[in-house]
């Protein structure tokens, strides 16, 4: 189907480009004008603003999620010989990010109502070369961190938020990103809080670790000498990208709720068919719906449906990590009992299982309830 036949979009950069065109348009002249294109004053001040509005010490501006949560390992020293505990039901900028630091990614299982994390599997993947967790707020939700941090703690280890699709979000009291040692955001042009390009940030208390994150960005300078004291790479926020960020920053939190409200309209209209599995929200947890992500064993054919309908909707992931040929061989999974054919099998479920509905600050209820109609039309058939 063409994109001119979709009426209802699954998500929408372009509809949020036009609800703050002006203030936008606006910045990206400002920086223009200035004559400064990397490393200005859009940087630094969109780095203090965003630290003040996740309640961290240190915001360190990148090029992009992939490389805020490569420079959040890189910045521990973890790379070559160690291991990073992770999930598979995520995108494959995780694992990327662990691999350029040359270390191993090992595989744990997903909680089976969250997708997200099981601390109950960590004590599993633990091994003498472990270094790291990171937990992935997937879709929005965070992840039960108050359970893996007592697992980093005790076995001294670095816990990393990946916080990619997350921005704003509440555990209990704190946002997302402000509870572990460091923590990496993606401002890809989808997210919550999104850039019109590749973005992001990683996040620390530590002002020695916001050093070398900072040096490590820009080839591991440390002054302006120009000196590498250790091998970086180039991971800067471009000025443009940082400038269009202070724009939308403030609007965030208001975004989130729209986003909220939407889930809310879904949650109520679906959550009493049988045939779907709406999203489970845990006590602890307020999630900003970066995805409205439902289960239906008869996914693609329900999919399908809605297309014809022109509902777009979308699956993350189809294809677990540690299945895909790129590293079916580069990741661990710790052996299971022998009669344990796969070895993460609450992931493998998902993925079979898994579907984005459309969801986004500017979709309309009256979409949302066009969205539920298809789907209840479909579970009558």
């Amino acid at each position: 189907m063409s994109l001119s036949a979709v009426r209802i979009p699954q998500a929408d950069p372009l509809a949020n480009y036009r609800a703050n065109a002006g203030e936008i348009d606006a910045a990206i002249d400002r920086v223009l004008q200035s004559g400064v294109y990397l490393s200005g004053t859009e940087t630094k001040n969109f780095e203090i603003e965003f630290a003040r509005f996740l309640g961290v010490a240190h915001a360190v501006g990148t090029s992009s999620g992939t490389d805020a949560l490569w420079l959040a390992l890189a910045a521990f020293g973890i790379g070559e010989g160690d291991e990073v505990i992770t999930v598979s039901h995520t995108a494959v900028a995780t694992l990327a990010a662990v691999e350029l630091c040359g270390a191993t990614p090992v595989f744990v299982d997903i909680e089976p109502r969250s997708f997200i994390l099981n601390p109950e599997r960590l004590e599993s993947a633990l091994s003498a070369k472990t270094r790291a967790v990171i937990p992935v707020h997937l879709y929005g939700k965070p992840a039960d961190v108050d359970s893996i941090l007592n697992f980093c703690r005790q076995h001294d280890l670095r816990l990393i938020e990946d916080c990619a699709q997350a921005a704003g979000a509440f555990y209990r009291d704190q946002r997302v990103g402000s509870i572990g040692d460091a923590a990496a955001f993606s401002f890809y042009p989808t997210k919550n809080l999104a850039a019109l390009g590749d973005a992001g940030a990683a996040v620390t208390n530590s002002a020695s670790l916001a050093s070398t994150m900072r040096a490590l960005r820009e080839y591991g300078w440390h002054d302006a000498r120009r000196l590498s004291e250790r091998p970086g790479r180039n991971a800067r926020l471009d000025e443009i990208q940082a400038a269009i960020l202070r724009v939308k920053l403030p609007r965030l939190d208001g975004a989130n709720k729209r986003r909220q409200h939407l889930a809310e309209l879904y949650t109520e209209n679906l959550g009493d068919l049988r045939d779907v599995v709406v999203p489970t929200q845990f006590g602890f947890e307020r999630s900003v719906f970066h995805q409205y992500v439902i289960r239906s064993q008869q996914r693609d054919t329900l999919a399908e449906h809605l297309r014809a309908q022109g509902i777009a909707t979308a699956v993350h992931y189809p294809v677990p990590v540690h299945q895909q040929p790129a590293y079916s061989t580069r990741g661990l999974t710790r052996p299971l009992p022998a009669e344990a054919k796969d070895p993460l099998p609450v992931t493998s479920l998902a993925a079979s299982e898994v579907l984005s509905l459309p969801i986004f600050p500017e979709l309309e209820p009256s979409a949302v309830k066009r969205v539920v109609a298809a789907i209840r039309e479909f579970v009558r058939r």
